[in-house]
């Protein structure tokens, strides 16, 4: 992990008419940082993402990006989209494309790459999470695990610097969680910056850098995994951890 801020967020507000889902968020994302962000359901974790990959618009403050500027500003979050991956609940593959199809499209469309060099790209990856032999394959024909391990492979190859991802293994069956987590185990390993909502905690000990936990809209608490786990700063946190018996 660098030094480098790669990512800087200042007061970042959204308002869903009258409700606050953000009040002021500030947070800096290093370089090669894995940042996992819990909390309780409603607490904004998601929606921050959002704000963080254009898919909401904030009401205030600001998103900085290192070597781009200011995203919605100096430079508008189309141009940023491959830059800032995200992958969601929900795996979002084209049904009528197979897999290959699935992962090459974005990189074809919207970054005008080679098709041969995607495809290597696309082949190398999915050698990493070992889905190779699904190559060919039409979603209806992959398991849920399957299908979310493919949604990272496109997202990985638009190339971006960090990579959200909100709550990816929440529509899975509990035999098919083990496999994406160990997917984004080995990206840590590899160095790529990540935003991760999950409720996997004993996985969000094992990968965090740090922990940012929210509450109301707001953080709360930041520290390293292992502060936050063994010693939280905050009755709140505590008590979240005290729901999963990971706190005494």
């Amino acid at each position: 992990m660098s030094d480098e801020v790669l990512l800087k967020v200042s007061n970042l507000k959204k308002n869903f008419g009258d409700i606050e889902a953000l009040r002021g968020v500030d947070l800096d994302v290093k370089k090669g940082e894995v940042v996992v962000i819990l909390g309780p359901s409603g607490c904004g974790k998601s929606t921050f993402l959002r704000c963080l990959n254009g898919l909401e618009e904030r009401s205030n403050g600001s998103i900085y990006l290192e070597g781009y500027g200011e995203i919605g500003k100096e430079i508008p979050f189309e141009k940023i989209r491959g830059t800032v991956g995200m992958v969601f609940q929900s795996y979002e593959l084209f049904p009528h494309l197979n897999v290959i199809n699935n992962i090459m499209l974005g990189p074809i469309k919207a970054q005008n790459r080679k098709k041969e060099e995607v495809e290597k790209q696309a082949d190398e990856l999915l050698n990493r999470v070992g889905l190779y032999n699904r190559k060919f394959a039409y979603p209806r024909e992959l398991s849920g695990g399957q299908k979310q391990r493919i949604a990272i492979v496109r997202a990985l190859c638009m190339n971006p610097e960090i990579m959200l991802f909100d709550e990816v293994t929440a529509a899975l069956d509990p035999e098919m969680v083990r496999e994406v987590l160990l997917a984004l185990l080995e990206l840590a390993r590899n160095g790529m910056t990540m935003i991760i909502v999950t409720h996997e905690l004993e996985f969000a000990k094992h990968v965090a850098d740090k922990i940012v936990f929210m509450e109301d809209g707001k953080i709360v608490e930041v520290s390293s995994s292992k502060e936050f786990f063994e010693n939280p700063k905050t009755e709140r946190a505590k008590s979240f951890l005290a729901s999963f018996d990971l706190y005494e």
